[in-house]
């Protein structure tokens, strides 16, 4: 099902004006591997000493294009020069083919750029099985190259949509000693979006002068707490990936090797740029009509309130309450129980909307739904759990579970 199929998601967000970032040039086109009269190829294409970092999927069936990427980072000491997208096949399961596509879109990227093929960064996004057509990609590059622009970040957002159902984009600025630095990013992802990277692409540079080693660090850091947060359907795709590109253009103090204070508003920035796009993703979840913020404190961990966030995130019972506008605390309450992490019925807290629900085992005395039921006919939905066993606390994003989430995956092949 291709892009601009579906009605707009009812929690979209419009494009933000998005400024060049120096050193960073887009294209897109039409190679037309699944989709027809539609964008499906996007090129990135950066300066000599650009730095890379990249996040990628946990699923230990990964697409050609994440092992190309991981191999490129090992072997390229984190240098990039180019980046090619495409949208409707995810060039996934298809053996000996699937990496004979890789090298043949890098070797031929690389030389319109004259760089090595190990310093072109792939991505691919779509169906899962089906051999991507090498030639209409290759065949489409070099009559992009005219178009690269650093004014193309919009049309690159489209291009890479598949079941989205609008563009999505970031921007931020950050100071590194007296100079101002810019961050853009754009990602897409709608569906098949769980932790582990959540199922999405996500493309950003800047033009800041990164050492290597530090982009990494703070591009892991950044994805922790953006990316790995979310869930639509607990499927963790075979395709993710997150790439931060730094083209050095910016003249700012050199930055250390071991990074430092120096680079305090830039993480900030990047953080809350992935942070931006990561929630955008959730509201765009596949048939999705209300956003939901989890909030678990309590816990004996940070790392076992994220586990108990996760699991009432992606109980299909709590996301189909929330559709149906449902203040179901109970399917709450198993969901916490289900964990697997330390929970005592007899502290648990739980609130929606502000609204403490249920407490020390049960309802609490005298308490009002109206309220509670008012809050979750709205776009965005909170819920709060304490444990009541520690001071772990973590936060979560996912989107409710409605019949379009099934419309959508029952003909995403026709």
């Amino acid at each position: 099902m291709a892009a601009g199929n579906l009605p707009v998601s009812p929690l979209a967000v419009p494009l933000p004006e998005m400024p060049p970032v120096p050193g960073a040039r887009l294209a897109t086109g039409m190679a037309e591997i699944r989709y027809r009269a539609r964008e499906d190829v996007t090129l990135m294409a950066f300066p000599q000493g650009t730095t890379v970092a990249g996040v990628f999927t946990r699923n230990r069936c990964p697409g050609a294009p994440v092992d190309w990427c991981r191999a490129a980072l090992a072997k390229g000491g984190g240098r990039a020069r180019g980046l090619v997208v495409t949208a409707g096949n995810s060039n996934v399961f298809t053996g000996r083919a699937g990496r004979e596509t890789c090298e043949a879109t890098a070797r031929v990227m690389a030389e319109l750029l004259g760089c090595r093929p190990r310093e072109v960064f792939l991505a691919s996004t779509g169906v899962i099985g089906e051999r991507l057509p090498t030639e209409k990609l290759t065949g489409a590059l070099p009559g992009l190259m005219p178009s690269l622009s650093e004014a193309n970040w919009h049309a690159a957002a489209r291009a890479i949509m598949t079941t989205d159902t609008f563009p999505k984009a970031a921007t931020r600025t950050a100071r590194i000693g007296e100079a101002t630095v810019t961050i853009n990013g754009i990602a897409k992802g709608s569906g098949m979006i769980a932790p582990d990277m959540a199922t999405m692409l996500c493309f950003v540079a800047t033009d800041a002068r990164l050492p290597a080693a530090v982009q990494q660090r703070l591009l892991k850091r950044g994805v922790d707490r953006s990316f790995n947060r979310i869930t639509v359907d607990s499927d963790t795709s075979t395709s993710d990936t997150v790439l931060l590109f730094a083209t050095g253009a910016a003249r700012h103090p050199r930055v250390p090797a071991a990074g430092g204070p120096i680079l305090r508003d830039f993480a900030r920035a990047l953080d809350d740029l992935l942070l931006d796009l990561a929630l955008q993703v959730v509201r765009d979840g596949e048939g999705a009509q209300k956003l939901v913020r989890i909030d678990v404190t309590g816990a004996v961990t940070a790392r076992s309130a994220h586990r108990i966030a996760m699991a009432i995130a992606n109980s299909p019972l709590v996301k189909t309450a929330i559709a149906g506008g449902d203040a179901n605390w109970g399917r709450i309450v198993m969901a916490v129980g289900k964990a697997g992490e330390p929970a005592d019925r007899d502290r648990l807290s739980v609130a929606v909307g502000g609204v403490w629900m249920a407490r020390e085992g049960g309802v609490i005395p005298g308490y009002d739904e109206t309220p509670v039921v008012e809050h979750m006919r709205g776009r965005e939905i909170e819920i709060t759990v304490d444990i009541g066993l520690g001071r772990g606390s973590a936060t979560v994003w996912t989107c409710d579970l409605t019949h379009g989430y099934i419309d959508i995956n029952g003909s995403y092949r026709s």
